[in-house]
């Protein structure tokens, strides 16, 4: 199954702690979306949307992954599907072609919210990792994270890149 990521998942080590098959595809475009770090977290940080704004001059830029539909469930839940995110299908357009594939969606958002250092982190190696252009992760990198008070996960989410 074809997966859109857009956030974390762009990083290959993330997605594949979570779904060890995880192929890359292609970069892929999402029109009449934009990028945001307002999903409601359980740890109450903001984590990254596909916002769907209706606007065709707005684009989400992320990551194509094939991984086996026998690690969806895992994968599921890892996201929060059903409490945070839901899931939809959604049409991307490639250099190539146009693929469809499942894209998690924030459900429940505050747009007060700001990721935590190491969440940026986890999207912007995989931005960078991905070659997306050079202005789109600089709105990455413009985002203002906040630390987070629990330095051993701090520790442990950025220990994949080690």
């Amino acid at each position: 199954m074809l997966c859109f990521s857009y956030g974390s998942n762009m990083s290959l080590a993330r997605l594949q702690d979570r779904a060890p098959s995880a192929r890359f595809v292609a970069v892929a475009t999402l029109p009449a979306h934009r990028l945001r770090f307002h999903k409601v977290s359980k740890d109450g940080s903001g984590k990254c949307d596909a916002e769907e704004t209706g606007n065709p001059e707005d684009r989400v830029i992320g990551v194509v992954y094939e991984i086996s539909g026998s690690e969806k469930p895992a994968l599921d839940r890892e996201e929060g599907l059903g409490s945070g995110y839901d899931e939809k299908e959604v049409e991307v357009t490639t250099d190539q072609e146009r693929l469809t594939a499942l894209m998690y969606f924030a459900t429940t958002v505050d747009p007060q919210l700001k990721p935590y250092q190491w969440y940026q982190k986890h999207v912007l190696v995989g931005a960078r990792e991905n070659g997306l252009p050079p202005e789109y992760v600089a709105q990455i990198e413009a985002m203002e994270p906040v630390d987070d008070p629990d330095t051993a996960r701090h520790e442990r989410e950025l220990a994949i890149y080690r």
